[in-house]
């Protein structure tokens, strides 16, 4: 029994890298990271370390990139102080884990 040759893969030709797609993305409208995966097609973790990517190279040149306050659902606490980008696991006050992402804006 004889096999084919199999033929070379060709690779998907992107215009884009990642962050500039996101960067695209995040310019045009506030999303939460579940929303950038979504789009861009990667998990939601490669996210954030994009994001964090972004958000430094544009704080060197003088870019704004906005970040909205995560809320908890469950008492209305608004997380202000938060420095890191990823969703908070649960809520100081109420211990509540029902808590909406942060979206993130290029201003």
């Amino acid at each position: 029994m004889t096999t084919k040759p199999k033929k070379p893969s060709i690779p998907v030709e992107k215009q884009d890298t990642l962050r500039h797609e996101i960067l695209a993305l995040i310019t045009e409208e506030a999303l939460s990271a579940l929303d950038i995966s979504a789009q861009v097609g990667i998990p939601e973790k490669d996210v954030y370390d994009h994001l964090e990517h972004i958000r430094t190279a544009l704080h060197k040149r003088g870019g704004r990139f906005l970040v909205t306050h995560p809320l908890c659902r469950r008492c209305g606490f608004v997380f202000r102080k938060r420095e890191r980008l990823k969703k908070p696991g649960k809520c100081p006050v109420c211990s509540g884990e029902q808590i909406d992402s942060p979206l993130f804006f290029i201003g």
